[in-house]
């Protein structure tokens, strides 16, 4: 086989359906965010506007985090010295790991490298755990869901997005001794769109289901202390395992997940995902811990939050743009097109200096492309107003291209 040609037929397949994903340099300075410096291949700089992040509240500018960080840092080094079991756990994991409990109402957390191995350790660990086990997966769950489900070995059955008829057919036409654990978010990233949760529980009681809720992007924003949706829903203590992010609204890195001590230590004794990898820095736990902490208490940033986005909406809204609006913080237009949506996300950083990425297939379906921004509340006004004239301009200008086109 000649390997190089494979790969060359791999990558230009998607430079012909348009989905190839270009990565720009940027550097983000601190206390200027979301501001940005563009850093182009001609070795020149642009100062950008970045507004697709996930560091949805600043949070990775707070003083607050950078303060601990840097105590941790001078306190212990740069490295956690191995992974969980060996060497690697320190006061700083375990106070990151109460913080999130306490924060979830739940009698323990465990912590991981990222959220998408807390999926996927987890969900792929639970059939050893629960011989038999069937899972019961939202069709449009995050990748790192799918991974784990696919690769655990047991049965699984995925039911249409949000549609507890379905759910419920699933449910009843398996044997009701099987044990069973239903998996779904409470905000979906492409969409915006929130999970039933109240509904979901009903039916996981009545069946005898476990649950596990991906709270990703609703952790930090939602809820009275930031524990997500199931939080201000008051559900929290009705779901067995909660999975979080470290690296979106807390802006630090790595994931979670919460649940009973009982649950949490099985998943420590068994997951290869978690036991086997060098566990996250000292500095960073130390720096996630204190951001779990202080948004426990910050509500007023997370009504900004909500108001920015509130505001970004409705002016798109009135722009005619057709954008997806479900409530939550998350603003998806829909360009429809993958060469399209490519232009304009180049037209606005280059042109406007407005950086916001493409999201195409397979992360969205064919046909639904879309620019996903993600307002915070360090995007003042003046960004504001700033993004809706480049859309204006650009929207236009694109709408006619494609007319051409097509004529």
């Amino acid at each position: 086989m000649n390997y190089d040609s494979a790969l060359d037929a791999a990558l230009n397949r998607l430079h012909e359906e348009g989905r190839y994903r270009t990565f720009i340099d940027i550097e983000r300075r601190r206390g200027n965010f979301p501001h940005a410096i563009w850093k182009k291949p001609d070795g020149t700089e642009q100062q950008i506007t970045v507004w697709c992040g996930n560091d949805y509240l600043g949070m990775g500018q707070h003083p607050v985090v950078l303060n601990a960080m840097h105590e941790a840092l001078e306190a212990t080094g740069a490295g956690s010295g191995g992974t969980r079991n060996i060497s690697g756990t320190t006061v700083y994991h375990k106070a990151l790991e109460a913080e999130l409990a306490d924060l979830h109402g739940k009698e323990a957390a465990l912590i991981f490298t990222s959220a998408y191995i807390a999926n996927d350790a987890t969900l792929s660990t639970l059939p050893l755990l629960f011989p038999g086990l069937i899972i019961y997966s939202d069709a449009l769950n995050h990748a790192s869901m799918i991974e784990g489900i696919r690769r655990n070995g047991g049965a699984k059955r995925i039911f249409r997005h949000n549609d507890l008829a379905d759910l419920r057919a699933k449910l009843e036409a398996d044997d009701p001794s099987a044990p069973k654990l239903i998996a779904f978010e409470s905000v979906y990233s492409m969409d915006g769109d929130f999970g039933p949760i109240a509904e979901i529980l009903e039916l996981a009681e009545e069946f005898g289901a476990l649950t596990y809720l991906d709270e990703v992007h609703a952790v930090g924003m939602y809820g009275p202390r930031g524990g997500g949706v199931a939080e201000k829903l008051g559900l929290m203590d009705r779901i067995d395992i909660i999975n979080g992010t470290l690296g979106k609204a807390y802006g630090v890195m790595g994931g979670y997940i919460a649940a009973s001590a009982k649950m949490c230590d099985a998943i420590r004794s068994y997951a290869p995902g978690f036991i086997f990898t060098t566990s996250i820095p000292p500095a960073v736990a130390a720096g996630a811990a204190a951001s779990v902490r202080h948004l426990k208490t910050d509500q007023a940033l997370r009504d900004l939050h909500q108001e920015r986005a509130a505001v970004l909406k409705l002016r798109l809204k009135g722009l005619g743009l057709p954008i997806i609006d479900h409530g939550s913080h998350i603003v998806p237009v829909i360009v429809g097109d993958p060469v399209h949506t490519k232009k304009i996300s180049d037209m606005l950083l280059s042109e406007f200096g407005i950086y916001v990425q493409p999201i195409n297939f397979p992360t969205v379906p064919r046909g639904t492309e879309r620019l996903r921004f993600t307002p915070s509340p360090v995007h003042d006004p003046r960004s504001v107003d700033a993004l809706v004239r480049a859309m204006d301009a650009l929207w236009s200008h694109c709408a006619l291209n494609r007319a051409e086109m097509s004529a």
